[in-house]
């Protein structure tokens, strides 16, 4: 009988392979170099292995198709604040992979203490990439107003401007650059095994459950593990001295981060790294004032008023646009740098060449419901209404997407450079929704006095005049 094991890529791929090599699970394929998303056991050979991002394990398992899964136990609590009901059980601490959320204030706010926030009567805005446990947190608390902003990451960098408190993870003294103190620890994690409950009370897992059970007892611990720093030990920065008439800019972490400096450097923008403060590079023009956000939350930060420009991804404001057609941002400069086609992928055995395959009478009585894996929930969503692929479900992920097909999804919608990744994995490629490459945003109505809508105008031209150079 196969039994279906999901496992992490990223942060705790290291340590679960050795953990999974102490109990006897010897595995080739699933190590940092690997780029397969199917590792296998020569040992055993009934065992059926896929790696996730680990934040989608916890709904793979809670939805059946992966009877065990090992994971951070901040995603499995993520997922049970919303969905208490959800079919995952927690079966045990592995003892490695630890990491801390805080609750943390800016050092710039009245709000220093837990008391204090339950005693202020302000509305308070709370960023986070843990939007379910931060509202439960705020209100076993008893919190009277307030407001959850979720985030794709990088939720440090919001305050004190964007907003008044955050739910982050780990050293707030070193990795969150200032202006941070923490006020709770909210949950201290380590990576967990979890089960389907279904197969956890009635399939036999003991071909892997008869191996762990005898390491489980006594949890595996990081030779390399880190101490969080004591909280009374932190020391708050203060925030910079800002006006009215400075820009907001975001750029983007992550892969585009080193290409967007190096545009802007030959655009004769200088952005220098603060090691003190990583989300906030200081930039050369006087009345400027940067932050470093992921690309994913840029458009609905822009329209919120939050940042007067940005460097994102044309997919992205895309993606936003989909659900916010009437939405105040707009593309000012397509920069040309980043370039990647948005796709529509299937597997390679599929005898599947267009989009109008998947409305064929065949795919409906092998698979009534398309599943549609992708980033970009809301282009994928708007895709399949067009294509008229009814009945579909949509299946959002975090990252490594080409791992769902075809066992968990029938279609994916992801961006491809080249087309060689996709291939790689056994995929191919049916139909290109648009090309998409790094472009600057900013509002369609421009905020602010004369001052700093001139120089939001002196900053577009200055890009545009780059790009034609």
């Amino acid at each position: 009988m196969q039994v279906r094991l999901a496992l992490p890529k990223g942060r705790l791929l290291p340590s679960t392979n050795a953990w999974l090599g102490r109990c006897g699970v010897d595995l080739v394929g699933y190590d940092e170099r690997s780029r397969s998303y199917r590792p296998y056991s020569r040992s055993l050979p009934n065992l059926f292995i896929k790696t996730f991002n680990e934040r989608d394990i916890p709904i793979q398992v809670a939805i059946g198709n992966y009877h065990l899964g090992i994971c951070g136990q901040e995603w499995v609590e993520e997922l049970l604040a919303k969905y208490p009901a959800s079919a995952v059980v927690k079966v045990h601490d592995l003892g490695y992979g630890r990491r801390q959320l805080y609750l943390a204030s800016s050092d710039s706010t009245i709000i220093g203490s837990i008391d204090e926030l339950k005693a202020t009567d302000s509305p308070l805005r709370i960023v986070t990439e843990f939007p379910n446990l931060a509202e439960l947190f705020v209100l076993n608390l008893r919190i009277r107003r307030f407001r959850i902003l979720p985030v794709w990451g990088k939720a440090e960098a919001y305050p004190p401007e964007n907003a008044d408190l955050a739910l982050v993870v780990n050293g707030l003294d070193s990795s969150s650059g200032y202006p941070l103190r923490p006020l709770a620890s909210v949950l201290s994690s380590n990576a967990w095994l979890i089960a389907h409950r279904a197969a956890w009370e009635s399939r036999d897992l003991s071909m892997l459950l008869d191996r762990f059970m005898g390491m489980l007892p006594v949890p595996y611990r990081d030779a390399d593990a880190q101490e969080f720093p004591n909280i009374s030990k932190v020391v708050a920065r203060s925030s910079p001295q800002t006006t009215d008439s400075d820009v907001w800019l975001a750029l983007p972490d992550g892969h585009q981060h080193d290409p967007t400096v190096e545009f802007l450097r030959e655009a004769g923008l200088q952005v220098d790294e603060d090691v003190d403060s990583p989300t906030r590079p200081r930039l050369n023009l006087p009345g400027m004032r940067a932050k470093t956000i992921r690309p994913q939350d840029m458009p609905i930060q822009v329209a919120n008023g939050n940042f007067d420009l940005a460097i994102t991804g044309e997919d992205w404001l895309h993606d936003h646009l989909c659900v916010f057609p009437s939405s105040p941002v707009q593309n000012f400069v397509s920069l040309g740098f980043g370039k990647v086609r948005i796709v529509a992928v299937v597997s390679k055995n599929l005898p599947y060449e267009t989009p109008q395959d998947l409305r064929s009478p065949s795919r409906r009585h092998n698979h009534p419901v398309l599943r549609i894996a992708s980033e970009y929930v809301n282009i994928a969503d708007r895709y399949a209404r067009d294509n008229h692929l009814s009945p579909y479900r949509l299946i959002p992920t975090w990252g490594a997407s080409e791992a769902f097909l075809p066992e968990d999804a029938d279609l994916l919608v992801e961006n491809s450079q080249t087309g060689r990744t996709i291939a790689q994995h056994g995929l191919k490629i049916i139909d290109t929704l648009f090309e998409s490459s790094a472009c600057l945003i900013g509002p369609v109505h421009p905020r602010g006095d004369e001052a700093k809508r001139s120089r939001i105008s002196d900053i577009t031209a200055l890009l545009s005049k780059a790009v034609t150079q």
